[in-house]
């Protein structure tokens, strides 16, 4: 007979969690809802547009339990409407996803209100989110951030996008510290060049499904995998960041 009894950690069963993934209608978050959803998690999620929350639901459905709503999270209301929703629905909070984001484009080459609108989404609301979501939250708790490896490459003509995941960044490696005592972890994944309609009209589904073969692109279920990762190590554990990065350079 053999013996595995140190060859493996703890991993905690997510059967049974309660999640809200913001953005989880498209994309990364769709993926990360799905994923959870088909370990027996709970899941709640929002979206800006009503026909892929629809498309989203239908496949949680096929593998799990899970409802969400339409809202803007760089409004103060939708914010409050949403965790209202999600708490009304899933009767408490274990794991929040924030996720939720828009392109951005230079700052120089975007007008004042265009750059408000963008930090509003991009910084702003995962900042609020988080802080609805540890106030819900007791013991246990894990909340992920879904940043982006932007903060690390700075390129050119995405400043306001840089400087929102940037910020995110250090916000996360601060916010790990101060819920830490609380047995609240905070998590911060890094997604490199992902497949999703983010990345339209500059490479379309045929373009993206090239480069994902090519190994030059990544799925959205690679960084499901990787918070997957996160949510089932032990209590003791932080894993406060994973970077996500295709194996081949990208165009």
């Amino acid at each position: 007979m053999i013996d595995e009894k140190d060859a493996h950690t703890e991993r905690p069963d997510l059967s049974g969690r309660r999640a809200v993934v913001t953005g989880g209608t498209t994309g990364i978050g769709r993926a990360i809802a799905v994923l959870l959803a088909s370990h027996g998690v709970k899941v709640f999620v929002c979206g800006r547009t009503p026909e892929h929350l629809d498309d989203a639901l239908e496949r949680i459905a096929e593998v799990g339990y899970g409802d969400g709503i339409n809202v803007d999270l760089s409004i103060a209301e939708d914010v409050d409407g949403f965790f209202e929703a999600a708490g009304a629905y899933l009767g408490g909070l274990d794991i929040a996803v924030i996720n939720a984001a828009i392109p951005a484009s230079a700052l120089a080459e975007s007008g004042e209100s265009e750059t408000r609108y963008q930090l509003e989404t991009d910084l702003t609301a995962y900042l609020v989110c988080a802080q609805e979501a540890a106030r819900r939250m007791g013991a246990g708790g894990d909340i992920i951030f879904i940043g982006s490896m932007s903060a690390v490459s700075k390129t050119p003509g995405s400043s306001i996008y840089v400087a929102a995941k940037a910020g995110i960044q250090g916000f996360a490696a601060s916010f790990r510290k101060e819920l830490a005592e609380d047995d609240i972890k905070v998590g911060l994944i890094e997604p490199g060049f992902t497949g999703a309609d983010f990345q339209y009209p500059e490479f379309p589904p045929e373009k993206q499904r090239e480069l994902i073969h090519a190994d030059k692109m990544l799925r959205a279920e690679d960084i499901a995998v990787a918070a997957h990762f996160m949510l089932t190590q032990p209590r003791r554990t932080a894993v406060s960041l994973i970077r996500v990065e295709t194996r081949l350079d990208h165009p």
